[in-house]
């Protein structure tokens, strides 16, 4: 099935209180396809990537790589082949820039391959400022000259291995720097590198390409740089973030639900996270099941003080599971303080749930005290950004009556064909053009 048109906007009409049953899987992880789809373009020869989402982000990058000289078809529902025998340095499209952020990952695979990159701001989510310096800083110690202006322009005549520390464990910078430094002549050292699942991903890609990565899942990898890259097929790991969003999902609709193929491994800081608001899910095999009877109470700190659930670089609880989280703890019984640390904008959909009727304090663009368990009632809300978005379709399906979720594409930049796939289990989720 072919992904949601990129330009539609859409609005969901969603009927709550429903309990839903059944079993569903992950889609492949979109933060892990997206650098994987650019890290393609390292190679001339054929890539086929397996699981991945058909969602409005990889879709745009799909046309950006097209726009650059490379081959790229979906040859299966989730299959996509990409051939990159001719990369050449073009201005990147800024209309295409504009809708993702990942259009930054484009960088370092250029720059390695064609030499010279002029790439437009990045666009995305609106979660406050997203600093690009750390890219910058760590190809000029691979290298590169880069210069600022209205664009970002790259330039390198050849790059070279390096000890690069960068000066935040930021995903997108780590991912340019180990598709750089995987061509670069020599050997890298990457310090303080972010070590998430999708970046864990794109080190196994560029491994099952020929690199040579030691230290994958830590904050230093060692990169053996300048071998010749063949091509592979390689499958995408599925989305921590979305299993996370359906954890949530069964715990605010009180249902029970198997989340299949679940990539428990990934999963301690969020099953640790949702088992502070009272929601446990049962590991079998590589599944999860989320029963629909939970205490819904939220675990105290010793001594019966109002505890706190924060977000952290990897491997602690995830920035993009806050929103998930805060609109699950309007449904359980208890105090809470929320600290979202890394985006200053975040916490603002807040207002939202506040006028579906949750009971929730915004003490600052970090912090929120939840206080629960709150009836929520239908409403008329906007879906300010993918995560965000998804929280507002959980507090829709376990409000009372009939919601209308704005702006849903935005939903659909990150979960795909969501409203099919919860129809599925028993929700009812009308997707409509937006007028």
């Amino acid at each position: 099935m072919s992904a949601a048109d990129p330009r539609e906007s859409v609005r969901y009409i969603v009927e709550g209180g429903r309990k839903l049953s059944g079993t569903i899987e992950p889609g492949g992880n979109k933060n892990a396809a997206l650098p994987i789809i650019a890290a393609a373009l390292l190679t001339a020869e054929t890539v086929i990537l397996e699981n991945v989402p058909r969602i409005r982000d990889t879709e745009t990058l799909v046309d950006l790589v097209r726009s650059v000289g490379a081959e790229a078809a979906w040859t299966a529902n989730n299959e996509l082949t990409i051939t990159a025998k001719n990369v050449r340095a073009v201005d990147l499209d800024p209309e295409l820039c504009a809708k993702i952020r990942a259009s930054i990952l484009l960088a370092g695979p250029l720059l390695a391959r064609a030499g010279h990159v002029v790439l437009p701001p990045p666009g995305g989510d609106v979660i406050g400022r997203r600093r690009v310096d750390t890219h910058f800083l760590a190809l000029q110690q691979l290298g590169a000259t880069v210069s600022a202006d209205r664009n970002y322009e790259f330039k390198a005549d050849k790059l070279k291995g390096a000890d690069v520390f960068l000066d935040e464990p930021s995903v997108t910078a780590t991912e340019n720097a180990l598709c750089a430094a995987a061509v670069a002549e020599g050997t890298t050292v990457l310090r303080n590198a972010a070590s998430e699942p999708h970046v864990q991903d794109l080190a196994n890609f560029l491994v099952a390409l020929g690199s040579k990565i030691d230290g994958i899942g830590t904050n230093t990898m060692t990169i053996e740089g300048g071998r010749k890259l063949g091509g592979a097929r390689f499958r995408i790991g599925p989305d921590h973030i979305e299993v996370g969003s359906l954890i949530g999902l069964a715990a605010v609709t009180r249902s029970k639900l198997t989340i299949k193929n679940a990539g428990v491994e990934h999963l301690r800081s969020t099953l640790m996270g949702f088992e502070r608001l009272g929601i446990v899910a049962h590991i079998v095999g590589d599944d999860l099941i989320i029963p629909a009877e939970q205490s819904r109470r939220i675990r105290e700190d010793l001594g019966g003080h109002i505890p706190k659930l924060e977000d952290q670089p990897w491997p602690a609880f995830p920035a993009d599971l806050m929103s998930i989280a805060i609109v699950t703890a309007t449904q359980c019984d208890g105090v809470i303080l929320m600290f979202e640390k890394m985006f200053e904008s975040r916490m603002f959909f807040v207002d939202k749930l506040i006028s579906m009727g949750a009971r929730i304090v915004l003490c600052d663009p970090h912090r929120a005290i939840v206080a629960g368990p709150s009836k929520l009632r239908s409403g008329r809300v906007e879906s300010p950004d993918i995560r965000a978005g998804m929280a507002m379709l959980l507090a829709a399906l376990c409000a009372e009556g009939v919601s209308t979720i704005n702006n849903a594409q935005q939903i659909e930049r990150g979960y795909e064909r969501i409203d099919e796939r919860l129809n599925a289990l028993g929700a009812s989720i009308k997707r409509i053009p937006a007028r």
